[in-house]
């Protein structure tokens, strides 16, 4: 049932006739109430409905990271759901039915932050990825890089569809990083990205996808 505040004039809230009435960031809006229909989905409305499934249980467990990394990205959409436009957009391949997340282009941040240049990746110890970097900080250009920049690590098992999340996980003046992994993961493939967040956790880099690697 639809509500009405401050008077006839006033906003709306839930449905009333065939509209519905809501708010967003402090906008009142109305929007048609939706049509129910008999048709069966057309072959484009079939892949765009799994296309939709695919990125939304992929993206799921990535939340916490896209409200980070998407933060300043639009003042319009949530985090997420920032993320999530420019990752259905860009991060599916595949011909439908056939369609996968493509890990190589999927964003986990987006920001004028500086990456981190050069980073290695290797597989010296059991469950474990051990990070090397070059420190490119730039003291005349702070808003652009700073040694005490954060970067935060994510991994992706495909196998045990798991993700393994290191926020902040060392200062970009430290040079090198060792993420230890479930055990359970050992012999697994997994994907990895990592991003650059200042110390005040509001600037971000553009996310690297790492590659791909085998856990020992």
């Amino acid at each position: 049932m639809g509500k009405y505040y401050k008077g006839i004039l006033g906003a709306i809230s839930g449905l009333v006739g065939t509209v519905v009435g809501a708010n967003w960031r402090d906008v009142n809006y109305l929007r048609s109430r939706p049509k129910k229909t008999t048709k069966p989905p057309t072959a484009a409305q079939m892949e765009q409905r799994d296309v939709f499934s695919l990125m939304t249980e992929f993206s799921r467990p990535l939340t916490d990271i896209f409200n980070i990394g998407f933060q300043g990205y639009s003042k319009s959409q949530t985090p997420y759901n920032a993320a999530f436009s420019e990752n259905i957009r860009a991060a599916v391949t595949g011909v439908y039915p056939a369609i996968a997340i493509d890990y190589p282009e999927l964003m986990l941040s987006k920001g004028n932050l500086l990456a981190l240049p050069q980073v290695t990746m290797a597989t010296t110890e059991d469950a474990q990825l051990d990070f090397s970097w070059l420190n490119n900080a730039d003291v005349a250009n702070p808003l652009n890089t700073n040694s005490t920049d954060k970067v935060t690590f994510v991994v992706y098992n495909p196998s045990k569809q798991l993700f393994a999340k290191r926020v902040a996980a060392a200062v970009r003046s430290a040079l090198n990083y060792d993420m230890v992994l479930p055990a359970m993961w050992s012999t697994d493939n997994v994907h990895v990205w990592a991003f650059m967040v200042n110390a005040a956790g509001k600037v971000v880099s553009d996310s690297v996808y790492l590659g791909a690697t085998v856990v020992m």
